[in-house]
C-alpha cells in the first residue's frame, strides 16, 4: 500500500510511505496478527523501515556524496530473526525502562516493586516481555506513523498503566524523527529509547569499518556504573569547568 496526499493529512512533498506484511505471528494476547512494515522513501534516495513487532527500525539507508546507498544500521531481512531469543535488540524501541535496574527492584514513594530479572539478577530493557517483544497498533498520519502500545498495570512488574505513543517520520531534509510519548495511571518510571546499532560506512562494509569511526559527546559527567554495568545512581565527573 502507498500513502497519498490527502485532507487534513498531507505526505510531505518529496516523501513516500508504503506499507507492506513483514511476517506474522502470536501476539501478547494469543492473537494472530500480521506484522505490517513501513518504508519512507526521499528524493534524496534516503529510505527507512519500522515494523509494528517492537517498534524496531530494520533498516536506514543513505547515500554518500559520491551517491552511493548504504544500510547504516544492522537488521534481519525477516521476521524470524527478530525473534531469536539472541537477537541484541537490533534497532528496537525498548521500555518501560531502558538500560539495567539492579537486582530487579524499584522503589517509588516507599513502595519496592520486584520486576522482571532477565539480565543475571537484574532487570534489563523493560525485563522478559519488554516493548521489543510486543505488537504495537499503528496508524498513519501523512508523513508520520504512530505505533501505540498499552502496558498494563505491573506488566513486568511495573506500578501504573503506561499509554505509549512512538511517532516515526522521515523528512526531505534527511531527518529520521522519533517522537516519545507517554501517559500514567500511577508514578512510575518510564525511559524509552530506539537501540539500533549504526556502522555508518554501512554494514556490510563489516566491522573493520567501526574502527574508523570517531564519535564525540561533549560531556562534563558520564553515569558510574558497577561491574556487571549497572548504574549506581552515582555520576563521574570528567572535567571542572575553570
Amino acid at each position: 500500500m502507498t500513502y497519498s496526499a490527502r485532507a487534513g493529512a498531507p505526505l510531505k512533498e518529496g516523501v513516500v510511505l508504503r506499507e507492506d506484511d513483514f511476517g506474522e505471528l502470536t501476539d501478547q494476547k494469543g492473537q494472530k496478527r500480521t506484522i505490517k512494515r513501513f518504508t519512507w522513501t526521499n528524493s534524496n534516495k534516503m529510505s527507512v523501515q519500522i515494523i509494528t513487532y517492537g517498534g524496531y527500525t530494520t533498516s536506514i539507508k543513505v547515500p554518500d556524496k559520491h551517491g552511493n546507498v548504504e544500510d547504516v544500521v544492522v537488521g534481519f531481512n525477516n521476521l524470524e530473526g527478530y525473534l531469536q531469543s539472541e537477537n541484541p535488540y537490533l534497532g528496537a524501541t525498548v521500555g518501560r525502562v531502558a538500560n539495567r535496574i539492579g537486582g530487579g527492584k524499584m522503589t517509588i514513594e516507599g513502595v519496592t516493586y520486584n520486576l522482571a530479572v532477565n539480565n543475571g539478577p537484574n532487570h534489563l530493557h523493560g525485563g522478559i516481555r519488554g516493548f521489543d517483544k510486543v505488537v504495537w497498533e499503528h496508524y498513519v498520519n501523512g508523513n508520520q506513523v504512530i505505533l501505540s502500545y498499552h502496558s498494563s498495570d505491573l506488566e513486568e512488574g511495573y506500578p501504573g498503566d503506561v499509554l505509549v505513543n512512538v511517532t516515526f517520520e522521515l523528512t526531505e531534509s534527511n531527518e529520521f524523527l522519533i517522537d516519545y510519548k507517554a501517559t500514567t495511571t500511577k508514578p512510575t518510571y518510564v525511559n524509552l529509547t530506539n537501540h539500533s546499532y549504526f556502522n555508518l560506512a554501512g554494514h556490510n562494509k563489516g566491522a573493520a569499518e567501526i574502527y574508523k569511526h570517531i564519535v564525540s559527546i561533549n560531556a562534563d559527567r558520564i553515569t558510574e556504573v558497577d561491574s556487571d554495568s549497572t548504574p549506581t545512581g552515582k555520576y563521574r565527573i570528567l572535567f571542572t569547568h575553570q
